[in-house]
C-alpha cells in the first residue's frame, strides 16, 4: 500500500519506520530539511520537502494512488487540512494527530467525520491514561488493558523476593491454578523470549504477565512486588499530559497530588481547573524546591516535561531519595532502551500511542487492538475469530503454531479464560495473542475463515 506520512519528527519517523518494515510504499513529507535528511539516511522511504497543505506537494507525492494518509506534525491545523485535502482527492483512509480536544468530546461542533477524517489520534491523552494505570498498579513497569479492561497485561522486573525464580512455566501454571496467569514474554538482557513450558524465570528478568484484572494484585505479589496503594504523588510538568494525569489521579479521591510547572500563567490556569491538586510554580532543575516540597516523602514521581533529559535526571534523583516508583515521558530512541537499565521504573512514549492506532488500521477488521511495549520485540494483538478458521480446528496444544506466536487468553460468551494447552478457541471468541513482528500476517490468517 502507498502510505503518505506528513511530519518527519519523532512520531512521524517511528510510523514511517514501522510502515516501511511492513513493506509498504512510504512517502514522508516535511518542511524541515534536517528531518527529511534523517529519514533519507535511516529508512527505505521516498521523501519530499514541502508544505503538506499544498496541493502541488500532495500531487508530487502521487496522492491519488495512496491508500492512507497519516498527518502527525506538531501543528493541528496542518494535520487537519492535509487530511481534508487527501479525503477530497480520494484517499480512502486518513488519520490525524490532534492535540486539542475540540474534536473529540461529546459537545464538539465539528467531529472527525465532518472533515472527512477517519480517525483522530490523541497521543497525549493515551500517554496520560497509561501513566494513570501505572500509578494505580504500583509494582508494574507497563500496564495494558484488553477486553473492556477485564484483562490486563503487566510488565514487572522479577526480584529476589519472588517465589517464582527457578520455576518453569509448567510449574507456575500448576502452583497458581486458583489465580491463573500466563507469562507471555520475557526480556532477558537484550533478548525477547516467548517462553515454552520448560523455560524458567530468573532473577532480574523483565516478565510480561497476562491475567484477569481481578487477579492482578495476586500476580504482582507473586512476582515479589509490594502492591500497596500510593498516597503521595508529585508530577513535574503542567503539559497536556501532566494536567491530564493530575486530573485522572485526583478523581480517585484518596491521593495527595502536587504538580510543579515553571510557567505562572499555566500554574494559575491549572490551579483553577484542578481543585484537588496543589499546583506550585517552579523548575524541575531546582533541586532545593523539590526537596522542600517533600520529594523524598513521595510514593511516586512522574516527570512529563517537554525536556526529556530533565525527565530522566529528576526521576533518577527521586529514585535516589527513596521514591518507590518513577515514571518519565520519553520518546527519543536513544533514551528508551536504557531507561530501565539505569534505574527508571517506567517510561511512557506518545509516539507508541500513535503507532498502535495506525497498525490497528493496517491489520484489518479482525484486529481489535494492537499494542507494543518499549523494549519488547513483539506485538500484542486482540483478535476476533471467524467460523471455520484454522485456530478453531483443535485445542492449542494440538495446533502446529510457529515459534514466536503465543495465545494468552480468550473471551468466550462473556467468560474470560487464561489460555492453556487444553484451551480450544471457538468462532466468535475474542483472543489476545503475542506475536513476533514477522509472524503478524500468519497470526491473522489463523483467525480468518478459510
Amino acid at each position: 500500500m502507498r502510505i503518505i506520512v506528513i511530519g518527519a519528527g519523532e512520531v512521524g519517523f517511528e510510523i514511517a519506520r514501522i510502515l516501511s518494515r511492513e513493506k509498504n510504499d512510504v512517502v514522508v513529507i516535511d518542511m524541515d530539511e534536517g528531518a527529511i535528511e534523517h529519514v533519507k539516511e535511516k529508512l527505505d522511504a521516498l521523501t519530499i520537502k514541502g508544505n503538506a497543505t499544498s496541493a502541488t506537494v500532495l500531487e508530487q507525492a502521487d496522492i491519488r494512488r495512496a491508500g492512507m494518509l497519516i498527518a502527525v506534525t506538531a501543528i493541528d491545523e496542518v494535520n487537519l487540512i492535509a487530511c481534508m485535502m487527501a479525503s477530497r482527492l480520494g484517499v480512502p483512509t486518513t488519520i490525524a494527530r490532534v492535540r486539542s480536544d475540540e474534536f473529540v468530546h461529546d459537545g464538539s461542533i465539528l467531529r472527525a467525520h465532518d472533515l472527512g477524517i477517519n480517525m483522530i489520534i490523541h497521543p497525549e491523552e493515551s500517554a496520560a491514561e497509561e501513566i494513570g494505570r501505572l500509578i494505580r498498579r504500583a509494582g508494574a513497569s507497563d500496564v495494558l488493558s484488553f477486553c473492556e479492561d477485564r484483562l490486563q497485561l503487566v510488565g514487572m522486573r522479577v526480584h529476589g523476593a519472588s517465589g517464582l525464580i527457578g520455576k518453569s512455566m509448567v510449574e507456575i501454571s500448576r502452583d497458581h491454578g486458583d489465580h491463573p496467569f500466563r507469562v507471555m514474554s520475557i526480556i532477558r538482557g537484550v533478548r525477547t523470549i516467548m517462553p515454552t513450558g520448560t523455560d524458567v524465570i530468573r532473577e532480574n528478568d523483565q516478565v510480561f504477565v497476562l491475567a484477569a484484572s481481578r487477579d492482578m494484585r495476586y500476580v504482582v505479589k507473586a512476582m515479589g512486588h509490594d502492591d500497596r496503594r500510593f498516597r503521595n504523588v508529585m508530577i513535574l510538568g503542567g503539559s497536556r499530559v501532566g494536567a491530564r494525569v493530575a486530573e485522572e489521579l485526583a478523581e480517585l479521591g484518596d491521593l495527595h497530588i502536587k504538580l510543579i510547572d515553571p510557567d505562572p500563567v499555566r500554574c494559575e490556569e491549572l490551579a483553577g481547573r484542578l481543585p484537588g491538586v496543589l499546583v506550585l510554580r517552579g523548575s524541575g532543575t531546582d533541586i532545593d524546591l523539590l526537596a522542600q516540597e517533600g520529594l523524598s516523602e513521595m510514593d511516586a514521581f512522574v516527570a512529563v516535561t517537554d525536556d526529556e533529559e530533565s525527565n530522566l535526571v529528576t526521576c533518577l534523583l527521586a529514585k535516589h531519595l527513596g521514591v518507590r516508583k518513577t515514571v518519565a515521558l520519553l520518546s527519543k530512541g536513544a533514551y528508551i532502551p536504557i531507561s530501565n537499565t539505569i534505574g527508571l521504573d517506567a517510561a511512557v512514549s506518545t509516539k507508541l500511542a500513535v503507532s498502535r492506532e495506525v497498525m490497528r488500521f493496517l491489520r484489518g477488521k479482525h484486529v481489535l487492538s494492537v499494542a507494543t511495549v518499549l523494549g519488547l520485540d513483539a506485538e500484542i494483538l486482540e483478535l476476533t475469530v471467524d467460523e471455520r478458521s484454522p485456530i478453531t480446528a483443535k485445542p492449542l496444544s494440538k495446533l502446529k503454531m510457529p515459534k514466536g506466536m503465543l495465545v494468552g487468553a480468550r473471551l468466550h460468551d462473556d467468560h474470560l479464560e487464561v489460555a492453556t494447552g487444553k484451551t480450544h478457541i471457538e468462532a466468535g471468541d475474542r483472543m489476545v495473542m503475542f506475536v513476533l513482528p514477522h509472524l503478524t500476517d500468519d497470526a491473522i490468517r489463523l483467525v480468518t475463515q478459510k
